[in-house]
Formats: C-alpha cells, sequence, structure tokens
C-alpha cells in the first residue's frame, strides 16, 4: 500500500479547477486521484498534466460508483488524506426558480449536494481509522444567505446555500483530526464560468488548496475565499 504520501482524490477533475487542482496538490507531492464521470477523459487529462496520478471513473450521481470508488481506495491505499468535491452542475435556464422545470432543481441537488453528502459519509471511516482528514467543499458565494434574497439561478444558489449547510452541519458532528470546509472560489473562466470570467483556474486552485494542508488547529466548518472567511 502507497503511504509515503498523502492521498487526495478529487471529484470532477478532469478539467477546469479540477485539473488545475490535480496539477497543485501533484506539484506538492500528493498522490492525486483525478475524478472523472468518463475514465477516458480523465486518463487523458492526466497525460495532459504529466504527473503521475491515478485515475479512477467517479460518477457522484450515482451511489454504487461512489462505493466502488471507496473500496478502490481501501484497497489500494489504505487510507485517504484529502476529498475535494469540486464535481457540479449549473443548469438553470432562467433566473426564476418558481417558473423552470422541476427537473432542474432536482438534478442539481442531486449533483451538488446531495453528492458531496454520499462521498463524505462514505469516505468518513477511512479518515477515522487514522484520526486525519481534510475534506472540502467547493461552493460559491452564490449560497449565502444573503444571495437567497435577489433573483438569480435559483437552482443552482439553492444548491450551495444547502452544501453551505451541509459542511457546518457535518463539520460540528465530527471529530478528532478532520477538517471540513467550503471555499468560494470566485467567478472562473471554466466551461461552467464562460470566457469572460476575472479569474483563472490557477488562483480559484489556489484558493482551495491551502486548505488541504491545514494543522490540527486549523479552521473546522468555515466558508472561505482566498484564504479569508466569509459570511455564509
Amino acid at each position: 500500500m502507497m503511504k509515503e504520501k498523502k492521498i487526495a482524490l478529487i471529484t470532477g477533475a478532469s478539467r477546469g479547477i479540477g485539473l488545475e487542482l490535480s496539477k497543485q496538490l501533484a506539484e506538492k507531492d500528493f498522490h492525486v486521484i483525478l475524478g472523472s464521470r468518463n475514465k477516458e477523459k480523465g486518463q487523458m487529462a492526466v497525460q495532459q498534466l504529466g504527473y503521475e496520478m491515478s485515475v479512477m471513473e467517479l460518477d457522484v450521481d450515482d451511489l454504487s460508483s461512489i462505493q466502488n470508488a471507496v473500496e478502490y481506495v481501501r484497497q489500494t491505499f489504505g487510507h485517504i488524506d484529502v476529498l475535494i468535491n469540486n464535481a457540479g452542475v449549473y443548469l438553470d435556464k432562467t433566473d426564476r426558480m418558481s417558473e423552470e422545470d422541476t427537473t432542474i432543481l432536482e438534478q442539481t441537488l442531486k449533483t451538488n449536494l446531495l453528492g458531496p453528502y454520499h462521498l463524505i459519509r462514505s469516505f468518513l471511516p477511512l479518515m477515522k481509522e487514522n484520526n486525519y482528514g481534510r475534506i472540502i467543499n467547493v461552493s460559491s458565494g452564490y449560497g449565502q444567505t444573503d444571495g437567497m434574497d435577489q433573483i438569480g439561478p435559483g437552482s443552482y444558489k439553492l444548491s450551495k446555500f444547502a452544501l453551505n449547510g451541509l459542511t457546518r452541519q457535518l463539520a460540528a458532528e465530527i471529530d478528532g483530526n478532520i477538517k471540513i470546509n467550503a471555499v468560494c472560489p470566485g467567478w472562473v473562466r471554466t466551461d461552467m464560468g464562460g470566457p469572460h470570467a476575472p479569474r483563472s483556474v490557477e488562483q480559484a486552485a489556489q484558493s482551495i488548496v491551502w486548505l488541504t494542508e491545514i494543522e490540527e488547529d486549523g479552521p473546522n466548518g468555515g466558508f472561505f475565499r482566498d484564504g479569508q472567511s466569509i459570511k455564509w
């Protein structure tokens, strides 16, 4: 079993912020498990980066896929140190959730909220065995409480609002040297953010990576942007 490096699993990592996170963590000597719904795309992404990584087919909407991921990590590495819930969707077609197809909300919550929930629940036993873990939920400023008073992409906003709540709830429950925090990477130039977003994937990843290395007295149940605590 591989024990000399910390093991980091990143979901939705074949492109965008997830791919850049994989690169930055590999440069910090983590062994990265790049999670991708399409394993072939994940393998191509690893070849593009040029670092030694593992590639895992992982669909956060599929409980059996999550359980397979847990078994793979347990059998291959015996432990996991970092889980970054990066996979997410932005499906809103209108700024009025009351007028949108109800399946948009259902699918958004399934991926953006229930996916991280099931992943955390499934990997927690491995972290508890070692009394160590760093869990980071990639959220959004859209999920801040005051954002709920404004018209906008309602399904996406609600999913991130709920993800923030999940972060706080689980942080209150988890004992020991296991930390769970949420991060807003900002508006980033990705397929989701579009070409006119002001932030690069490099900046976004940097705002997340620091939480993978916090000490035992580091933050737990916090919400951050660029290393600074922000309002829920």
